[in-house]
């Protein structure tokens, strides 16, 4: 096979990270995952629109929607960090990218906890 690195870079071992296949694959299966999600979402929202709080709150009290919900925000939360992950691996600076990309599954981890909390404490009457 034909190495077309630099002496340095082959010293280094430096190349590909063999990673990018994982990321690319993650990336497609939240976005197809989160096509019936958000169709389903878009739909009770609608249906929704002219419930008053105690109806809007008993929906989202049945054990499928707690379930539906959580997947929902917390598959397009993985999305949109994968999707965070590859700019800032493209266009930031080697620097702030590892601390960027730390703090974008920071923010997204902590927005899914508090979104699963809130959802578990409105389902269950808290």
């Amino acid at each position: 096979m034909d190495d077309r690195r630099t002496p340095l870079a082959r010293a280094r071992g430096l190349g590909s990270a063999k990673d990018g296949l994982g990321h690319w694959w993650a990336q497609r299966l939240t976005a197809i995952a989160l096509i019936p999600l958000v169709v389903w979402f878009a739909v009770s929202l609608v249906m929704l629109s002219g419930a008053d709080y105690a109806t809007a709150r008993a929906w989202i009290g049945s054990p499928l929607v707690m379930v539906l919900l959580i997947l929902t925000i917390g598959i397009g939360l993985h999305h949109g960090q994968l999707g965070v992950q590859v700019v800032l691996e493209d266009y930031t600076d080697g620097a702030w990218r590892v601390a960027l990309i730390v703090l974008a599954k920071f923010i997204a981890a902590v927005f899914g906890l508090a979104a699963i909390v809130a959802i578990l404490r409105i389902g269950f009457g808290g």
